[in-house]
């Protein structure tokens, strides 16, 4: 009797075990898939949509659109986002992003990350001081804050923060910066706040200082 007692306690604390063991399996087996980048699947899906634009590797060779190389992932993930959702408004980009599926975005912006940027220049001599004093030290009188406090001394930005500036085309960096300050471009009240100070001969000079940083 005692035998069949245990064998009988054995049974029940089997049948206790299995379903607790069943549904571990199952949470393991419904466990969500890696999110890495698809660095592949991100070159292919950039090459039908934005190479004709952004130039094959980022690198784009006209002023009206700007280089993507090296940018910071998170950043470009976020304006992507932003231009599908309309947070961001331009037209074409918001056509462009709105097939864009989030994993697309995401691999999409770590392969543009794993690109070289090429180097740019500066082209107008007479304006460097004047840009260089304003990305450096900003503006007493128009209590505006220096540029490299937040997209760092060479303008290498900050990751997840603020985007990299280096190199980019004076003349698109012109423009956006023409963009926050007359309230066309709308989804960064801190850029708009520093742009609002800035005359038209200030965002030249700065942007043209900004695309020779490396």
């Amino acid at each position: 009797m005692k035998l069949l007692a245990t064998f009988a306690t054995l049974l029940t604390s089997l049948a206790l075990f299995l379903p607790i063991s069943a549904a571990h399996a199952e949470e393991k087996a419904e466990a969500p898939k890696s999110t890495k980048p698809d660095l592949a699947a991100g070159e292919a899906r950039y090459t039908a949509v934005c190479a004709a634009c952004h130039g094959a590797d980022g690198n784009s060779g006209s002023p009206a659109y700007p280089k993507l190389a090296h940018q910071h992932p998170e950043y470009l993930v976020k304006q992507l986002t932003e231009f599908k959702s309309g947070a961001r408004a331009n037209a074409v980009m918001s056509g462009m992003a709105a097939g864009l599926s989030d994993a697309d975005m995401k691999n999409i912006a770590y392969w543009l990350a794993s690109k070289a940027q090429k180097p740019g220049f500066a082209k107008n001599k007479d304006t460097l001081a004047l840009g260089e004093a304003l990305y450096r030290g900003g503006s007493a009188d128009k209590k505006m804050a220096a540029c490299a406090g937040c997209h760092s001394p060479n303008g290498a930005g900050i990751p997840a923060q603020y985007p990299r500036l280096a190199g980019q085309h004076g003349d698109y960096t012109a423009a956006q910066l023409t963009a926050f300050r007359d309230g066309i471009r709308l989804n960064s009240q801190q850029m708009a706040g520093v742009a609002a100070k800035l005359s038209d001969k200030e965002i030249k000079a700065l942007a043209d200082y900004i695309a020779g940083l490396h």
